[in-house]
């Protein structure tokens, strides 16, 4: 307990301090980011695949779960060596020292300055504690040789103070972290500058999506996601949280007149508005990581050409406010397709879980090469002289979409009356479109899925099946596209990493 109470208090004092630096540089915040970083790729993909977007919960309980074990062995080591239990708490407060300081951006003492102070917080508590421990009566019980009888008075009275001591810690603590994260919430709190922005009217706006796209079957996907369930994949522990009024992209590199733009700037320029699919390359076959929405924001190419592209440049590379880099080819951004500095998503400014105030959106990418969240900065490089985040991690260099599809509906191990039961789902093979769209049952022949209407290269197709005749008992549904170039689904079933996952998706349903 006396390890545990100078943990709390620990962290107590390193959330009080990060409110001045940030909820970035809090310790465990440090320590999970960095962590991140040094993970493997394979184990990544398996906390994905695993968790979802419940993996950064996992990583920050697992951290929490290690330290209260370490906090644990340095109450017990400080009653029996009393340097070695504050010895703990400072190669902790190093460790997020270190942590604070290897992230891209970081600014040198200050960011260090709150695992240093919790280290520091921590080895002084459980010294004191443990000291306090030592010197409360003991009855001579055998537990001190050669010492006095004391009354068992005495003795209790001993026991309360470190226990009393020891709760007073605790809660001290406890109070501390909880109002440090508040008070840091509150300093950043970016909500209201979000709420003020006034979004400019596209000078061509995008007529309304038809009816026709989204087929009428019940427990079928939206075809436009709602913001709230949009997916988000990425390293943030904490989201960067960014005041408009402060925000500016540079973009620099390979070009003859670099630019530095504010984001009123950026309000200025004419909005384009793009419906678009986006997708994550850990998606597994028939995974939930996409979703269609109407971007609004600047057009990309327009601000390139501005800046005067230099001959050799081949990648254009954007920078995160936390730091995260993801490169996308630059004949792609420049080759006609509508590629957008996005400020918006379905008709709101973007929330901060999705890029606020500005992040980068070009079609036919998945979006670790495409889609730049909290966007800062833009490099035009090339790919010889700079390996964005991700493909040192090994992952494909381009991160083109490949097709895929997916049975929606019926759900998984659903059962259905016997008779005539409707087949639905959503495909996809972003920038070049969906042409059609098989399905078959129990490995029969393929059959062609009625699509809905075509709303342009760059969306999700939806697609329905009326299957008929279906009689009782278990069986296996398969589905398969075909893009607009004539290319077939492949079969083989390939994991995301590196390039994306393929094969086709089944769903076993029950027939009753």
């Amino acid at each position: 307990m006396i390890g545990l109470a100078s943990a709390v208090a620990a962290l107590g004092a390193g959330e009080l301090v990060a409110c001045a630096t940030g909820a970035g540089t809090a310790p465990v915040i440090a320590v999970g980011s960095a962590a991140i970083d040094l993970t493997p790729t394979p184990l990544k993909e398996y906390a994905v695949r695993t968790f979802g977007t419940h993996d950064k919960p996992v990583l920050l309980g697992g951290i929490y779960l290690t330290m209260a074990l370490l906090a644990a062995l340095a109450g017990l080591l400080a009653v029996r060596r009393p340097l070695a239990g504050p010895a703990v708490f400072g190669a902790f407060g190093g460790l997020g020292a270190w942590a604070a300081l290897s992230r891209p951006g970081a600014a040198a003492a200050a960011d260090c300055v709150p695992s240093l102070v919790a280290g520091l917080v921590g080895s002084a508590t459980v010294l004191v504690l443990a000291r306090l421990w030592h010197r409360r009566p003991l009855a001579a019980s055998g537990q001190l040789p050669g010492s006095v009888s004391l009354p068992e008075a005495t003795e209790v009275t001993g026991r309360r103070t470190v226990l009393t001591a020891t709760a007073a810690t605790l809660t001290a603590g406890a109070l501390a972290g909880i109002g440090g994260r508040v008070l840091t919430d509150r300093r950043y709190d970016v909500s209201a500058a979000r709420d003020a922005v006034r979004l400019p009217a596209p000078p061509e706006q995008l007529p309304p999506l038809p009816a026709a796209v989204h087929p009428n079957v019940p427990g079928l996907s939206p075809f436009t996601t709602p913001n709230a369930d949009f997916y988000r994949v990425d390293t943030a522990l904490t989201l960067p949280r960014i005041d408009p009024r402060d925000w500016t992209l540079r973009i620099h590199g390979l070009v003859d007149r670099p630019q530095l733009l504010t984001f009123d700037d950026l309000l200025r320029e004419p909005l384009e508005e793009l419906d678009h699919t986006l997708s994550c390359v850990s998606n597994e076959v028939g995974g939930p990581y996409v979703g269609t929405t109407r971007w609004l924001g600047a057009a990309l190419p327009a601000l390139l050409r501005r800046a005067g592209v230099r001959s050799g440049a081949d990648q254009l590379v954007g920078r995160s406010q936390d730091g995260m880099t993801i490169g996308t080819p630059l004949e792609s951004v420049l080759d006609g397709r509508r590629a957008l500095l996005a400020v918006a998503m379905n008709g709101e400014a973007l929330p901060l879980a999705h890029g606020f105030p500005c992040r980068s959106v070009v079609p036919g990418f998945y979006g670790y090469t495409s889609a730049t969240k909290w966007l800062v900065d833009l490099e035009v490089t090339t790919f010889a002289a700079f390996d964005p985040y991700w493909v040192r991690r090994g992952w494909d260099r381009t991160g083109t979409v490949r097709t895929a599809s997916r049975i929606e509906v019926p759900a998984p191990f659903a059962k259905v009356p016997a008779g005539d039961v409707d087949v639905a789902g959503t495909a996809w093979a972003t920038h070049r479109g969906i042409a059609a769209v098989e399905v078959r049952v129990d490995g029969g022949p393929w059959r062609q899925a009625e699509l809905a209407a075509d709303a342009g290269p760059d969306l999700w197709r939806q697609w329905s099946y009326l299957w008929t005749g279906a009689t009782p008992g278990t069986h296996r549904i398969e589905v398969r596209a075909t893009d607009a170039t004539g290319a077939v689904q492949p079969e083989r079933r390939a994991a995301p990493f590196p390039a994306g996952a393929t094969g086709w998706h089944s769903t076993v349903v029950i027939v009753t």
